[in-house]
């Protein structure tokens, strides 16, 4: 390959998640997730945002199918809300909210783009929470029960499925930092959660697997990055091996070695959170082979060790390279970096998508009525560039889905933060091409890095 060009069908893309563009929150039949209850809870996002109506995707999905055909991507990653298929988390099901994503499905299949179908992006039924959600081991029982049936409805209009989106930041954002839905602070209920997450990754791949005839392939999502230390001091370099434990190997060595990391059980164990040893049956069966690995990307991670720090004895500090709206360091080398140590300690010959990979950036309306973002396509022609250089060295990577289509509902940061190459008005719901969106359909017209 030359540098930039990408192989042959290579599978270019972009992604959404349900609670961030869907809106509708109370139509159909749709039942209330965690992120609504949290959203609504003073303080909690920035300025009181929700998503009650965000991008109007539920409404507009067709017009925004037709954004999608006129960029030229073959694959649309978006998830499936769990409350409008089952309002309270099981029991009866929902006819009118299976009938949106058939529609969905429809429209992309008949502009020739592939779905690809994330079943859980944060948004769990509330009357599931409130028995216990993820940290309580039911849940992920009646999460297999709604893959098997969204799998038996959707088989063979569906070519990939990704099981969980980013188990991390469920578990450790939502139940041990308290930032993102439902907002605990417990260590413990964390670990639970954690490992609830990749349990109920197991059971929808056994569903998957025995429910007969299946035409797709399936997956699990995760977000990973290479953690360096900040300096030279051996206790730095310690901090860092913690985050790494915790950030990337604590879901990777279970899925792929069936087990979890020993140092970070041994860690943990000394700060008083003796976590129970969870049956072999379901370790097997959480390592059991998947079809490809979701990557999301963003940037590297670079830590210090800080001894006061309860959980990790570290904290991040800022690297020396420009930042995103988001704080986030520039950092494409990560991605090459993170491949390579992927395909070499992991996943070896395993396909893997890079699910999610883009930048939020301060993007206005300019006078000529353009979006002009040249920070954002500069973002995402290197780390382009990493993902060939990474293919050149043989990492398996088959396909590359940009976050995100279109400017959205940002989680706790609200409608603050603005990561789409189609800007979103949000009073009027008009969706503008940033030069990103432009630059994009570029590369996937030439199959290649372009200028």
């Amino acid at each position: 390959m030359t540098e930039g060009r990408f192989p042959e069908g290579f599978l270019w893309g972009v992604a959404t998640a349900a609670y961030q563009i869907e809106g509708a929150v109370a139509e159909d039949g749709r039942g209330e997730s965690i992120w609504d209850r949290f959203s609504h809870t003073p303080g909690k996002v920035y300025q009181g945002h929700t998503g009650d109506v965000a991008c109007d995707h539920y409404h507009r999905y067709r017009a925004d199918v037709e954004e999608m055909a006129r960029l030229g991507v073959g694959a649309y990653r978006f998830s499936v809300a769990w409350p409008r298929i089952f309002p309270q988390g099981r029991g009866q099901a929902n006819p009118k909210g299976l009938d949106f994503y058939r529609r969905l499905i429809d429209a992309l299949r008949e502009r020739g783009i592939v779905p690809v179908v994330t079943l859980y992006h944060w948004d769990l039924p509330q009357a599931l929470q409130e028995r216990g959600g993820w940290a309580h081991r039911d849940t992920a029982y009646r999460f297999a029960d709604y893959a098997a049936y969204l799998f038996d409805r959707l088989d063979e209009a569906v070519p990939y499925w990704i099981t969980q989106n980013e188990p991390f930041v469920v578990a450790i954002l939502g139940h041990v930092t308290g930032e993102h839905a439902p907002g605990l602070q417990d260590p413990m209920a964390g670990f639970r959660a954690a490992h609830h997450l990749l349990l109920s990754h197991a059971l929808a791949l056994q569903a998957y697997r025995e429910g007969g005839r299946r035409h797709g392939r399936i997956g699990i999502t995760l977000n990973l990055s290479p953690v360096e230390p900040a300096g030279d001091d051996p206790e730095d370099e310690a901090a860092a091996r913690r985050l790494d434990g915790l950030l990337n190997r604590w879901f990777l060595d279970p899925l792929f070695r069936g087990a979890y990391p020993s140092d970070m059980v041994a860690h943990f164990a000394g700060l008083g959170l003796p976590l129970p040893e969870p049956p072999q049956e379901e370790m097997r069966a959480i390592a059991a082979p998947i079809d490809f690995l979701g990557v999301n990307y963003y940037s590297r991670q670079l830590v210090r060790h800080e001894p006061g720090e309860p959980l990790m004895a570290m904290r991040q500090v800022e690297g020396p390279l420009p930042k995103t709206a988001m704080g986030w360091e520039v950092y494409p080398e990560g991605l090459r970096r993170l491949l390579e140590r992927l395909r070499h300690e992991y996943t070896g010959e395993l396909p893997i998508l890079i699910t999610e990979n883009g930048a939020a950036f301060d993007d206005a309306v300019s006078p000529d009525g353009a979006v002009h973002d040249p920070a954002r396509v500069a973002y995402l022609r290197d780390h382009l560039l990493a993902v060939s250089r990474a293919i050149d060295d043989g990492v398996p990577v088959r396909g590359y889905f940009l976050w995100s289509l279109m400017d959205n509902f940002e989680w706790a940061h609200g409608y603050s933060k603005r990561f789409g190459v189609l800007y979103v008005d949000f009073d009027t719901q008009a969706r503008i091409w940033k030069d990103s969106a432009h630059w994009y359909r570029r590369v996937i017209e030439a199959n290649a890095v372009v200028d």
